[in-house]
């Protein structure tokens, strides 16, 4: 075992008063990421394969388990023990640990506003890990501007038909579940969208090629292509008309999600940036004797521990019933992935020469950070989140 591993096994210590369950899903985790994860993370980065002997993994852990209530096979859980679990996940590898992160995404729909009949058809199967979710929201022009979807279902008889193309979807093509928004009423615009779990294999429904990514490679993303996609009424999450809403809901309880993953990516970064600093010498001594390493050292913890305790704050709000959740839940992934990219690239400073090296991790782990400022929302707009609530607040008063 590396000295980054004894380190990084330490930390658990700090166990922000966690359950003793939640405890069990942080080193159950840790062990498969340290164990399973770890060692062929570089595999699955340079090939861009799909993990699936990791999903096996996770499924018979019961990791899919952890945010799914009791009645649909799941533990009871929720944001929080999701959050746990992405966060310990992503310190193996931030896009195999989106396995299991972007199936909680395309699940939430079904959790907020899923009938118990819909509930009870695909939960058990997603909490078993026998299937994994997708949320296909973006498309090429409808990226911040969520409003702006193109993607119809018109209702003929007892069925809805789907025509458009989603862009960028995580999971895509490996899930066997997707959460969808499309139109329904041009007219209403925004307010006339309206949210579908739509099945693969169903007729009509396709998939593009995987892209290929700067980072989180080993994640599928791809357009998911629907043609004339026949889907049964009873598939309508909710009612017409709030498929915005679904989105907006889903996100405010996944971005802690996105900022967990920020979170086990620059964990990794430091614990590597520890392990390297004592190892290196230079002028005759361990740079991390020198004062400037030391500093960044400390900024970089320090940094990493009020990301840590905003995501489990806004993670225990969400799950407590909190009406207003948009802010917390916005500055959770905003604050998390700018210390992941802040960090992430203090670490292939540190190491110099050899942090730009993919024979060193931490080349990877900058790569991966990216994207946790752009996905589920830039940090762009969660700015605009946090001050537009803040506005609200101000102006209730």
């Amino acid at each position: 075992m590396g000295l980054n591993e004894i380190y990084y096994k330490k930390e658990i210590k700090m166990n922000y008063l966690l359950t003793e369950q939640q405890q069990m899903i942080q080193e159950l985790c840790r062990e498969i990421a340290v164990e399973k994860i770890k060692p062929v993370a570089a595999h699955y980065d340079e090939t861009g394969e799909f993990a699936w002997d990791i999903v096996k993994i996770l499924a018979d852990a019961d990791i899919f388990r952890t945010y799914i209530p009791e009645q649909y096979g799941g533990m009871g859980g929720g944001v929080l023990e999701m959050a746990i679990a992405t966060e310990n996940l992503s310190w193996g590898c931030g896009g195999i640990a989106l396995s299991f992160a972007a199936t909680g995404l395309g699940t939430y729909p079904i959790l907020l506003f899923g009938n118990e009949e819909q509930k009870m058809k695909y939960l058990p199967d997603i909490a078993a890990g026998k299937k994994l979710a997708a949320f296909a929201l973006t498309e090429a022009e409808a990226g911040s501007d969520a409003g702006s979807i193109k993607t119809t279902a018109r209702k003929e008889g007892d069925y809805y038909i789907l025509n458009g193309t989603k862009q960028w979807i995580t999971n895509a093509g490996e899930a066997e579940i997707y959460s969808v928004v499309a139109i329904t009423d041009k007219a209403k615009g925004a307010r006339g969208a309206s949210a579908f779990i739509v099945e693969k294999g169903t007729p009509g429904i396709s998939f593009s090629k995987k892209e290929n990514k700067m980072g989180i490679r080993s994640s599928a993303t791809r357009e998911v292509i629907f043609n004339e996609c026949k889907v049964h009424k009873d598939n309508l999450l909710g009612r017409e008309g709030i498929g915005f809403i679904v989105a907006m809901k889903t996100f405010d309880n996944s971005r802690p999600g996105v900022a967990a993953q920020a979170l086990g990516i620059a964990q990794r970064a430091l614990d590597e940036s520890v392990a390297y600093t004592h190892q290196r010498h230079q002028f005759g001594q361990p740079i991390s004797s020198f004062q400037g390493v030391q500093f960044m050292l400390a900024d970089m913890a320090t940094q990493l521990e009020a990301a840590r305790a905003l995501i489990y704050l806004s993670a225990r709000m969400i799950d407590a019933g909190v009406k207003d959740i948009s802010k917390i839940s916005a500055m959770s992934k905003l604050y998390a992935s700018d210390v992941a990219m802040k960090v992430t690239t203090d670490a292939v400073q540190l190491f110099g020469g050899y942090g730009y090296m993919k024979e060193y991790p931490v080349e990877k782990l900058m790569r991966d950070a990216k994207i946790t400022q752009i996905y589920e929302g830039t940090n762009q707009i969660q700015r605009s989140v946090i001050a537009s609530a803040l506005i609200k607040e101000n102006l209730g008063k």
